[in-house]
């Protein structure tokens, strides 16, 4: 697809964890729409990020991406997922709190993406000394208000860690989103209006 690409390669270094090409996600299975564990976005995405990841190396981080350009394929697999019978194999880890259905009415999931198209990304930072992600109070796709930024009872190292990873992204053009301390949309993406469906292969 015409300025898209791997993330990686557009990133020389940076680190991924591609959580919807695993078993490690909300789901509790791999996504449809992602073939490979690799991160895509579109060149300006990738761009802004790796400003990003020098600005983050400069304070002792690193960037991890968990997820990128996200295929519609795959969000419509989150509204199939979310009609099925509840199993609890997922629940404990990633909505603990909320129902399947809630995590569209209270904003977690969307049935039109933003991550599809190819400017949005969810990432974390990790300690370029140790290689370990740093504490931010809670994982990828915690969906409780814990995760939403300026969350109450969040320690204050995670809290700090989710204050370096917000100012270093909105420095490079990047808006935040309340709910999600993990979720960044470059300012100027490049399709705005357009929701992509191509695999990630």
């Amino acid at each position: 697809m015409k300025d898209f690409g791997y993330v990686d390669e557009l990133v020389p270094g940076i680190r991924w964890d591609a959580k919807y090409a695993t078993a490690d996600n909300f789901t509790g299975a791999p996504v449809a729409g992602y073939l490979t564990n690799r991160i895509v976005g579109t060149t300006a995405l990738g761009a802004a990020l790796e400003n990003a990841q020098e600005k983050a190396e400069s304070l002792g981080f690193g960037l991890l991406l968990w997820d990128g350009y996200r295929p519609q394929r795959a969000v419509d697999c989150f509204l199939r997922w979310a009609r099925q019978p509840e199993d609890g194999r997922t629940k404990a880890k990633h909505y603990p709190n909320i129902d399947r259905a809630e995590m569209f009415t209270r904003g977690y999931v969307a049935a039109r993406s933003g991550h599809s198209r190819g400017s949005t990304v969810d990432l974390t930072l990790h300690d370029l000394a140790t290689g370990e992600p740093v504490p931010m109070g809670g994982g990828h796709d915690l969906m409780d208000v814990v995760s939403h930024h300026d969350a109450p009872g969040v320690p204050p190292a995670a809290a700090a860690h989710r204050h370096h990873l917000r100012s270093l992204m909105e420095s490079c053009g990047f808006t935040a989103y309340a709910a999600e301390w993990w979720h960044y949309t470059l300012n100027d993406e490049p399709h705005p209006d357009t929701y992509f469906d191509f695999p990630v292969t």
